[in-house]
């Protein structure tokens, strides 16, 4: 792992999980800002739609966190997600967030995480896309990857969010 020696702790775990995958994609650190979907494409020059933006939810009689990974054009309508896990969820605070994680809200990577995540839903808008780009563990941290190995990285359920 020497080649990733110059990335931060954070960004490391990611780059990591993604070698562990067996995947080739490499982790960049930027020096704009990619907390936002706004931000990282403007940032790489790609579509907001492109960008993977992985937002923690929990539900809420079990605690049990929900990872949604939505196209950063698309906004989550809760009451399908609650369909979808059978019950109501509420949006994760940052504190739950980081303590699933291991990641602080805007730098939240789709792999990687401090916990195991047994509900990951992927947004089916992002297989429109070769090219995605997604968080990896800063705001300033990301990579990209192609559309059709996010479920095999996340073991996640496509779905409709919206």
């Amino acid at each position: 792992m020497d080649k990733y020696q110059n990335l931060s702790k954070s960004a490391r775990m990611v780059q990591e999980a993604l070698v562990q995958k067996g995947l080739v994609f490499d982790v960049v650190e930027l020096a704009s800002s990619t907390r936002t979907a706004n931000d990282a494409a403007q940032t790489l020059g790609c579509e907001v739609a492109q960008i993977v933006k992985s937002l923690v939810f929990r539900s809420e009689k079990t605690n049990q966190p929900i990872l949604i990974l939505a196209s950063g054009s698309n906004r989550v309508n809760e009451k399908t997600i609650e369909k979808i896990i059978g019950e109501k969820i509420v949006k994760a605070n940052a504190d739950f967030t980081r303590e699933t994680t291991g990641f602080a809200i805007g730098g939240v990577p789709p792999i990687g995480h401090k916990q195991k995540i047994n509900h990951i839903l992927i947004d089916e808008d992002l297989l429109g896309f070769e090219i995605l780009w997604a968080a990896a563990g800063t705001p300033h941290a990301v990579f990209s990857l192609h559309s059709s190995d996010l479920q095999y990285l996340t073991d996640g359920k496509i779905c409709v969010i919206k």
